[in-house]
């Protein structure tokens, strides 16, 4: 097919959420990127930006992505499931019908920096058992190529030409979505092609120096939406750092209410009434 090349950019905005911890949201369910519900940027060395954390709170209808890159999250929830979020470890957290978790920073001072995806599920899915994997950061590989590495999470990393190179496969394969995010760090003067299947949707963020993406320079602090192809086509004149991220789209409608997102408001309904009444979380 050819190079996706930069279709739509964005500039996320500062928010705050949960218990009142101040973020960059670059992407919000209202802006269409199916199955991208959210993604937020938490970066900050002051703690009063992030002690208060993410207390107790409930999620139906969807898939939750945690990287860390620096500072400890602990995660746990009323499956009983406990996970020590620490730098470069992942949490992908499937909602399904319901769960109800929170997310405590365990630390008092330093840099606190990572992403939160929200990924969409298909109708089907919505109401499955809800489900949570703790990735720690030795099982995400890494490639080492020339002037640039990438790690790991989800998908296959093919890098171009694949000549005498295997593809390398993340800890997440397959899913609804078949999700693909990879961490892509580039030297200066560095280039990196890809390959990606060409249907997913396919977002880049830089969250480091900038990237040039075809004729397009993408700078930190801003998304490029990517458009129909099959390879991406990255490059740097000084050291930066990407999220590449890509997944199916689900073409279904959607619709959102807080930490709840079906296909139907009545579904939405239904969701706020099961947690008020305590039954979120009941097998269906």
């Amino acid at each position: 097919m050819g190079p996706r090349i930069v279709a739509r950019v964005l500039t996320g905005r500062p928010t705050a959420d949960g218990g009142g911890v101040r973020l960059t949201r670059v992407i919000s369910p209202e802006q269409g990127m199916d199955p991208f519900l959210l993604l937020d940027e938490f970066d900050s060395s002051d703690a009063g930006d992030y002690l208060a954390g993410f207390p107790s709170h409930p999620h139906r209808g969807f898939e939750t992505v945690t990287y860390m890159l620096d500072g400890q999250m602990l995660h746990e929830d009323h499956l009983g499931n406990r996970g020590d979020l620490k730098p470069g470890g992942v949490q992908w957290m499937t909602a399904g019908r319901g769960i109800i978790h929170s997310e405590m920073p365990q630390q008092v001072a330093g840099r606190m920096r990572g992403f939160q995806l929200w990924l969409n599920l298909p109708a089907v899915d919505k109401m499955k058992p809800a489900a949570y994997q703790d990735l720690d950061p030795e099982r995400i590989p890494t490639v080492a190529l020339d002037r640039a590495s990438v790690r790991v999470v989800a998908g296959e990393f093919v890098a171009l030409p694949s000549t005498g190179r295997s593809p390398v496969a993340g800890p997440i394969r397959g899913g609804a979505t078949t999700p693909l995010y990879l961490d892509v760090a580039l030297e200066a003067d560095a280039t990196l092609v890809c390959a990606t299947p060409a249907e997913l949707r396919v977002l880049v963020y830089v969250f480091e120096g900038e990237a040039a993406l075809g004729s397009r320079t993408i700078t930190k602090g801003t998304l490029a939406e990517l458009g129909p192809g099959d390879r991406v086509e990255l490059g740097a004149s000084r050291a930066a750092r990407v999220l590449m991220i890509g997944a199916r789209p689900l073409r279904e409608p959607v619709v959102h209410y807080g930490p709840f997102v079906m296909n139907t408001r009545s579904e939405i309904e239904q969701a706020i009434r099961d947690y008020q009444n305590g039954r979120l979380t009941d097998a269906a």
